[in-house]
């Protein structure tokens, strides 16, 4: 489970009208007293109705494609992950990586719900109630490199021996100013991530580091909170950054499903 992966099938899909060869597409795993708006489309072209195929306690959120049709666009990908938000607000949800796909309604149940059915039940009802937030936060370059400079004596001197040369001219000593920054926002990166954390505690249970998404990124850390408190733990991130005013700018995405944090 996660974010994304490559298409899996089973066999014996379903034949439809048309010739087409429909599969069970699976979105992720709810509690089967979940309820699915009505009309709900998924992904595909066209796309099917959304639909919980249920076993015991707990149900499959699935919806028929062509499996013969690529899944890797970017829309499909949209929706798979919209639909999985959606669903995450109405109560827990275990995410299933983009692109899973099952023969048909009864390979959900006998490959997927009856062999764990308990340990999805588990892990359903330790996030029931949580939902995932992510941190981004970003360094002002302005401000960082001043920081750089005035920590680097180092810095200071190649920057003045590369102004106003050609890259040919002062190509060794560009490389080496540019290890040097590149060392020292990794490692205001792994403090400043730290100081975050212990700034919002109280707001959440878990915490995942996550890879960051640009050069400049100071945080991003996806943590596990109550699903109706975005509001509690905005205010924590809005007093927190005010303390890195003009330094680094946050912001704060969710809730949305889990997708950092099932293990089954």
């Amino acid at each position: 489970m996660g974010r994304s992966t490559k298409a899996s099938s089973a066999s014996a899909p379903e034949q439809a009208p048309g010739g087409k060869n429909l599969g069970s597409y699976v979105y992720g795993i709810v509690l089967a007293e979940t309820k699915v708006a009505p009309g709900r489309r998924g992904l595909g072209d066209p796309a099917g109705e959304v639909k919980l195929v249920e076993h015991g306690r707990i149900a499959a959120l699935v919806s028929d494609v062509d499996v013969h049709r690529p899944l890797d666009r970017a829309d499909d990908l949209r929706t798979h992950e919209e639909l999985l938000d959606e669903m995450a607000a109405k109560g827990p949800v275990l995410p299933f990586r983009f692109g899973a796909v099952l023969a048909n309604p009864g390979s959900v149940v006998t490959e997927l719900l009856a062999p764990h059915h308990d340990a999805y039940l588990a892990k359903l009802g330790d996030l029931r109630g949580s939902a995932e937030y992510v941190v981004e936060g970003r360094y002002d370059e302005r401000a960082v490199l001043a920081e750089i400079l005035a920590e680097s004596p180092e810095a200071v001197r190649l920057r003045a021996a590369v102004h106003g040369t050609s890259e040919d001219a002062t190509g060794p000593e560009r490389a080496r100013l540019d290890e040097i920054v590149t060392a020292s926002i990794e490692a205001k990166r792994d403090l400043d991530t730290l100081l975050l954390l212990d700034g919002l505690s109280g707001h959440y249970t878990r915490a995942a580091l996550l890879d960051p998404s640009d050069e400049r990124d100071a945080v991003h850390v996806a943590l596990l909170a109550e699903a109706d408190d975005r509001e509690g733990l905005e205010r924590a991130l809005t007093e927190f950054g005010e303390r890195w005013e003009g330094r680094v700018e946050l912001r704060l995405l969710g809730p949305m499903a889990p997708y950092d944090f099932v293990t089954v």
